[in-house]
């Protein structure tokens, strides 16, 4: 597994990003920023639906799962990035929340949960 936060980070989002590409997402964006934080990924699945993707990369024995890690005020944060997103790319479409929690195994393996419209 890496070894800096920043290099965890990005491992976990081009594992998702490979993920949602291969089941035909588009990606639209990858650590986009605004005043109220960053979104990991943001992607179009193939219905057309915008989906923020919060990508979370864990050891495989963290005591707090990634779904976990995106509490209350994290999803304010990601609501609010969010809008920002959407009115910075002109967009009215359906959107949602997803998360993408990544256990990495002591074997160097990944292993991906995907959670679409994980909260509102």
């Amino acid at each position: 597994m890496p070894d800096t936060p920043k290099a965890r980070g990005d491992t976990g989002e081009t594992i998702a990003a490979r993920y949602l590409s291969e089941r035909g997402y588009a990606i639209l964006s990858r650590q986009w920023r605004c005043r109220y934080g960053e979104l990991d990924l943001t992607a179009r699945d193939p219905s057309g639906v915008i989906c923020f993707v919060e990508v979370k990369l864990r050891k495989r024995n963290a005591l707090m799962s990634g779904r976990e890690a995106v509490d209350a005020r994290k999803r304010e944060r990601l609501r609010k990035a969010a809008a920002c997103w959407l009115s910075e790319h002109n967009l009215d479409a359906p959107a949602r929340f997803d998360v993408a929690e990544i256990r990495a195994d002591p074997d160097g393996l990944f292993r991906l949960d995907y959670l679409p419209d994980a909260f509102t």
